[in-house]
């Protein structure tokens, strides 16, 4: 497995599927690395993907596999440890299996990671009916009793008291020690939210189901679902060991189609290097990524073969006798 070849791509997700599926089309080499922990995993549904809506995340992913392999997409369970530049200019990618892969260019889409509030049952229940994305799950919990749960993102979980409403007016905001400002405070309870300051102290669940919310002091209020804001983590450890830099808003900047800034023939797509990317978007954003380190290769391979021609034009007239030979001088 330590042959050049074109293209691989860590991370087996919407993003990184899409792209592996679009140059194994483009008939180049693909290995996609996935280590088989995708972040929606708990999830038994998703949304807001035209075409797919209500597909569980694991199906669409095995029908991605699928399809990319019958391109010649070649897929390895694993986990990528380590990258570095290759002499060659690519990048030698290293797997917990201790296997080198070299490859010409490569795609990191590795996603992101969840800090939950540290509140027992979160996250045993995260996905089910803990949620974080409304326009994810909100619809399926429309018009019960909902919750927020401040967590350690401040600004989400205040954006989330005042968005959740949309799907349901029987809500109740835990602060759970967050210090909500007055003018905060005013616009969440102007939207019919009822604000619960004080510590949480756990989840109770009967029958495989949230029933309510309980206090630290031992008062239980009942609610069916409950939403947070979790601190996104993203997976970028590769990126940064290869020397990108994250940006002022905490990840690795690349361009529209995925080139990451200051790394040749390195892009990125999804989560990991944007945290609101649903499925939909994040399968878009592998997909310009693909397209884009085509153009890249296609670029390369022009430069090659030009050059391997000239070298043989110079060959041939070496061959002939005629190499260095200058032409003779016009007649007067």
């Amino acid at each position: 497995m330590n042959q050049i070849i074109d293209t691989v791509i860590i991370g087996g997700g919407a993003a990184g599927l899409t792209a592996a599926q679009v140059l194994g089309r483009a008939r180049r080499s693909v290995v996609v690395v996935d280590a088989g922990e995708p972040r929606n995993a708990p999830a038994s549904h998703m949304h807001g993907y035209l075409g797919h809506d209500g597909r569980s995340p694991a199906e669409l992913l095995a029908i991605g596999r699928r399809e990319a392999a019958a391109y010649g997409v070649r897929i390895v369970r694993d986990a990528a440890t380590g990258a570095e530049r290759a002499p060659s200019g690519g990048t030698t990618v290293t797997l917990r299996s201790g296997a080198p892969l070299t490859a010409r260019t490569l795609l990191v889409a590795t996603g992101l990671g969840d800090e939950l509030p540290d509140v027992p049952g979160v996250a045993e229940r995260f996905g089910r009916d803990v949620l974080h994305c409304p326009f994810c799950h909100g619809y399926e919990v429309c018009d019960r009793p909902l919750a927020v749960l401040a967590g350690a993102n401040a600004a989400m979980s205040v954006h989330q008291a005042l968005l959740i409403p949309q799907w349901s007016r029987d809500m109740v905001f835990f602060t759970n020690g967050l210090d909500v400002e007055g003018a905060d405070r005013a616009r969440i309870e102007a939207r019919g939210v009822r604000i619960v300051d004080g510590a949480v102290a756990g989840l109770t669940v009967e029958d495989d189901a949230l029933r309510a919310v309980r206090l630290a002091d031992g008062t239980e209020v009942p609610r069916e679902a409950l939403f947070v804001g979790p601190r996104f983590v993203p997976h970028d450890d590769l990126l940064r060991e290869l020397g990108a830099e994250r940006g002022q808003n905490g990840y690795v900047p690349v361009d529209p189609m995925g080139a990451v800034a200051g790394l040749p023939a390195v892009w990125a797509a999804g989560n990991v290097v944007n945290p609101m990317a649903q499925v939909i978007v994040a399968a878009g954003a592998g997909s310009a990524a693909a397209g884009s380190i085509s153009a890249y290769l296609l670029e390369r391979d022009v430069e090659r073969e030009l050059a391997e021609a000239r070298d043989g034009v110079r060959r041939e007239a070496r061959g002939t006798g005629l190499a260095g030979s200058r032409p003779q001088a016009a007649a007067d």
